[in-house]
């Protein structure tokens, strides 16, 4: 009997049971994948998961592996760029977007040295149910016998089309259909950092990663998934040349694709109700939005932390099931409601006129560039910045061609 079987390995799972082996607890983790394993993924992490890799003492792993730190962001409109470093998060400045093959076999082999058994390999087929409550869950290593495995609490690590989530019948709210269709590959021989570029309904993103490597991605509306699919590397370059030109040459020039183009449609956003009698969910099987912000890391390393917690509080008797649950699921809504409802905008590829104005004044006001770059690392206040007060102040500066000389000059001034 362990205490708790976690099925899925990956960001939500590993985590979660290397905390609760850490505090003393029997857990078992379950993967069909045998790792090092890649997967679909932006491969970004925000400062905020980050700094949970730092208290977890991983971070000097993550380093040591080779991803370049991501220390500054260029995000382009047009031909304005808006250069600048989101706000730190509990002292942690930088990002990284690490290849999943590295970073996903990091997290099961610090499960693995906390304690928690690790079964690669193993599908599980099915939960098991005893008067409404899960007791654990059958299934089978590959090419093996099915076996019966028991646990107080199961959780369900296993992303948005969590077996755990179906199973249980787990309740859907603030549903949004898939707004984005995305596809990315790896390119070698570009000099680029940090940089997204957005068009007319259409995004680029570059990101720095393992082995000298950049990662591009290209989105489009999920309309267009019938045009994407029908030729994904035409299209895909295509995008390209219509938002970043210049990139385009240098990767006609210089760049080596690295692999085949990953990519999907299935892109939905959800919350689900997280847990139930003897289960819960972490990750993307609780928690789902489009990847345009590229939050899904740093949200699993915080659901991990408090659920964990709240794990723990229940095996030790300190704490009852239903309102230790409760209380992560409401911790959880609080700290991704705005940021949810601003992804889901943000994935539509499209601006409003108050926002194109407001670009003028980030292409060269460096606090607000900064705050701008902190409301997808999470960093800065969605609320705050798209108040009334905010934004119209950004919208009548926008205007003021004096403001914009005098902000440069202060700007040319501190380079020297």
């Amino acid at each position: 009997m362990y205490d708790v079987i976690v099925v899925g390995a990956r960001c939500a799972g590993s985590p979660t049971a290397m905390l609760l082996a850490r505090k003393g607890h029997r857990v078992l983790v379950l993967d069909r994948a045998e790792f090092p394993s890649d997967t679909m993924s932006t491969h970004f992490m925000h400062q905020s998961g980050l700094a949970r890799l730092r208290s977890w003492g991983l971070l000097d792993r993550l380093a040591a592996t080779g991803c370049p730190p991501i220390t500054e962001a260029v995000w382009w409109y047009g031909d304005l760029p808006i250069r600048g470093s989101a706000p730190a998060y509990d002292g942690v400045a930088e990002a990284y977007a690490p290849r999943r093959i590295v970073l996903d076999a990091m997290l099961v082999d610090a499960a693995r040295e906390a304690g928690a058994e690790i079964r690669e390999g193993f599908t599980v087929r099915e939960l098991i149910i005893e008067d409404g409550t899960v007791v654990g869950v059958r299934g089978r290593s590959h090419g093996g016998q099915e076996e019966e495995l028991r646990a107080r609490a199961v959780v369900g690590a296993d992303g948005h089309r969590s077996l755990v989530a179906r199973t249980m019948n787990a309740e859907v709210y603030k549903e949004r259909p898939s707004i984005t269709v995305a596809y990315y590959t790896y390119w070698t021989g570009l000099k680029r950092g940090y940089e997204v570029y957005l068009g007319n309904e259409q995004q680029v993103a570059v990101m720095p990663t393992h082995g000298d490597a950049c990662l591009i991605v290209c989105a489009l509306p999920n309309a267009e998934f019938g045009r994407y699919r029908a030729d994904v590397e035409g299209t895909y370059h295509q995008i390209i040349e219509d938002t970043c030109p210049e990139l385009g040459k240098e990767m006609r020039e210089h760049g080596q694709q690295m692999e085949k183009f990953t990519g999907t449609k299935d892109l939905p956003n959800f919350y689900r109700r997280p847990y139930g009698t003897g289960w819960a969910l972490a990750g993307d099987a609780g928690f789902h939005k489009d990847p345009v912000t590229g939050q899904g890391i740093a949200d699993a390393f915080r659901d991990a932390d408090v659920l964990s917690t709240a794990l723990h509080r229940v095996l030790t008797g300190t704490g009852e099931w239903d309102q230790e649950m409760a209380n992560y699921e409401e911790t959880r809504n609080q700290a991704t409601a705005a940021l949810y409802e601003f992804t889901c905008l943000a994935a539509t590829l499209q601006f409003s006129d108050r926002m194109r104005q407001a670009f003028t004044v980030l292409s060269y006001d460096q606090a607000e560039a900064n705050a701008f770059l902190g409301l997808v690392a999470g960093t800065t206040s969605v609320i705050e910045f798209f108040s009334d007060e905010h934004m119209g102040g950004l919208v009548e500066r926008s205007k003021d061609v004096g403001d914009r000389e005098l902000t440069l000059t202060r700007q040319a001034a501190a380079t020297g």
